[in-house]
């Protein structure tokens, strides 16, 4: 009988694995086989908790999604805060340690390619689009007429994403995430200097 609690480790465990995996051979050359190698677990062990590696590869997308959603959530539990600042705490979430680690990195670059051929993942690529153009939109509401707020919600999330690729297909991806970083929060400065409510501003 498995012991209480053990799922969600094992499950983590085989999500870890699959992240390490991607970064040491690449999504195609990742198999059930490298995943419980490095894992130290068995390779039954996948089949019974995803049905095999597709599910598993969606549950680590998931996994990197999720805690996209988690760092927004924590740098927003000291409200209120403004308009700007959400806006900026947007951009750090996707930039987080997490997200420009080599594994993270190598995954989300399999993911988007990948993602063209896979319906499962062009399903979550969606939501991932969607969900940062939201959450944009919903700050810049707040700062800019209609019309500018959904073009400026477009260009951040189009900046983010674009800057993020640069950063880690980088040489020296340590020093351009951080300005890429910098350089997401200034477009958003620009965009309530020029357009805003100055009340909004931090």
């Amino acid at each position: 009988m498995p012991k209480i609690g053990m799922q969600p480790l094992r499950k983590q465990q085989l999500i870890n694995a699959t992240l390490e995996s991607v970064a040491q051979f690449g999504l195609q050359k990742t198999t059930v086989v490298t995943i419980s190698k490095i894992a130290g677990l068995s390779s039954g062990i996948i089949s019974h908790y995803f049905g095999g590696k597709q599910g598993l590869i969606e549950a680590t997308v998931k996994y990197l999604l999720e805690q996209l959603k988690v760092a927004l959530l924590e740098g927003m539990t000291n409200p209120p805060l403004t308009a700007n600042e959400r806006l900026k705490m947007i951009v750090e979430a996707n930039f987080t340690q997490l997200q420009r680690s080599i594994p993270a990195t190598k995954t989300w670059l399999s993911f988007w390619a990948q993602s063209m051929h896979d319906p499962g993942l062009a399903r979550l690529q969606n939501i991932n689009s969607k969900r940062l153009y939201s959450n944009l939109l919903f700050s810049f509401r707040q700062i800019l007429d209609e019309d500018l707020a959904q073009i400026a919600s477009k260009q951040t999330a189009a900046m983010i994403d674009g800057f993020w690729l640069r950063s880690a297909l980088s040489t020296k991806p340590k020093e351009e995430f951080k300005q890429a970083q910098q350089l997401c929060k200034n477009f958003i400065d620009e965009q309530i200097k020029q357009y805003g409510d100055i009340s909004c501003q931090s």
